[in-house]
């Protein structure tokens, strides 16, 4: 980028100059690259909040216990926490469970005062290491007084899976998204070479190098790239804001990243992404072009 710092003015100049010539192309170029930005975007941070969903379920990795009516709570306690693995187990009644059903119902939670009386069951809820889950399953279903053990173990596998799902996808789009991108970035500045040949021609004549020529054309590239990023921040800011106050009602046992780190982080990929891809698609057009003006 060192080369913005001299004669900075004579280029901004020229690449003002460039898209007055065919403010058209610029502009379907910048609205087009903002929505392929956009798209990664969204997929970006859907692969950022399914691992980060993934990463809670693993630091807060639990499995629920629940006992037959004369089972010793204190004898079945102490066993739990002798097994290699458990952290922590406590005591959880059928009003507190109730409760609980009714925070991750949230607006459905009606459903819960149609029974004539609590369907729910007091349980131990069982804090884990995850990697012993199924090793504390096992030892935990042999203890006696225990009648069932629900773990969340398949769980976090389809979370898993489909978190490199996300990976698998997101890969191929941003393998797109950067073919799309450095096409129409070269597409944008091989125009804009061809509408100004009189001039490069002239320049040539007179001794000015390549770098100095071309140099307008390669910030002409940035930042039509950088344009279509921050319009695409601006699409994905109210998505995505959308969608946490969407998730945060309708499903609130779903953790989710915080929505200002969550932007922050989107911000600096799509920009850095967008500049990086802007002056590669500039590269690109320039060398393109160079055969035929020499």
């Amino acid at each position: 980028m060192g080369f913005l710092h001299n004669n900075i003015g004579y280029y901004l100049r020229e690449v003002k100059t460039l898209v007055r010539r065919d403010i058209s192309s610029n502009l379907l170029s910048v609205i087009s690259l903002a929505f392929i930005f956009f798209i990664l975007a969204l997929v970006f941070s859907l692969g950022i909040s399914s691992d980060f969903i993934i990463s809670q379920i693993e630091d807060q990795a639990e499995i629920s216990i629940y006992y037959t009516e004369d089972a010793n709570m204190d004898d079945l306690i102490e066993n739990l926490l002798s097994i290699p693995g458990v952290t922590d187990v406590i005591p959880v009644d059928e009003e507190t469970a109730k409760e609980e059903m009714t925070q991750i119902l949230g607006s459905e939670s009606r459903i819960v005062d149609l029974f004539d009386h609590n369907p729910f069951s007091p349980y131990l809820d069982v804090t884990i290491q995850l990697e012993s889950v199924e090793e504390i399953s096992e030892r935990a279903s042999s203890l006696g007084g225990v009648e069932l053990v629900r773990d969340n173990k398949e769980v976090l596998q389809k979370l898993q899976e489909i978190s490199g799902i996300i990976r698998i996808f997101g890969f191929f789009i941003l393998l797109s998204v950067s073919i799309a991108t450095l096409v129409i970035t070269s597409h944008l500045i091989r125009q804009g070479v061809y509408l100004n040949r009189d001039s490069i021609g002239t320049l040539k004549l007179l001794g000015a190098p390549d770098g100095f020529i071309y140099r307008p054309f390669l910030v002409n590239g940035m930042l039509t790239s950088l344009l279509a990023g921050l319009l695409s921040l601006i699409m994905t800011f109210f998505s995505t804001r959308y969608l946490y106050s969407q998730l945060s009602g309708s499903l609130p046992f779903i953790v989710l990243p915080g929505f200002s780190e969550h932007m922050s982080t989107l911000v600096i990929f799509t920009l850095s992404l967008s500049v990086i891809l802007g002056i590669f698609g500039g590269l690109m057009g320039i060398k393109s072009t160079k055969p035929k003006n020499n």
